[in-house]
């Protein structure tokens, strides 16, 4: 994916928000502007690896099924994720678990943001020597 917007009614909370969540997976804001703040790299020619998010304000948001996950290397952050999300705004909407019926390994945290859109935080990594399966 190259990059993705998601539509916030408050965008004063979703930027507290956002910056906490994303900022434990290692996604800093590098734009802020009076609709609208960004996450992550944006892509170029010479470099195009990355994903980047927008955070677009409207006056209002109609929540829907869609979601949008966040890959993470480690199964510490999936859990840093979710506690910086319900500390700063979010919503529990599935916890933190193993989710086996995706594959073996597959861990997340599902949230709602303040606008209540879906957010997951995944890493599919096998647990470490010393990470108890939950």
């Amino acid at each position: 994916m190259d990059h993705v917007s998601i539509t916030v009614d408050d965008l004063e909370a979703a930027v507290a928000f956002y910056d906490a969540v994303l900022g434990t997976l290692g996604h800093a804001r590098v734009y802020r502007r009076e609709t609208a703040a960004g996450y992550g790299v944006r892509n170029s020619a010479e470099d195009d690896g990355h994903t980047y998010l927008s955070i677009i304000a409207l006056r209002a948001v109609q929540p829907d099924d869609r979601h949008w996950a966040f890959r993470t290397d480690s199964r510490a952050n999936v859990d840093r994720f979710y506690t910086a999300a319900l500390a700063s705004g979010g919503r529990d909407d599935g916890g933190v678990a193993e989710r086996p019926g995706y594959h073996a390994s597959y861990y997340s945290a599902f949230v709602l943001d303040p606008a209540g859109n879906r957010i997951e935080a995944v890493c599919h990594r096998a647990p470490t020597a010393g990470q108890a399966r939950r």
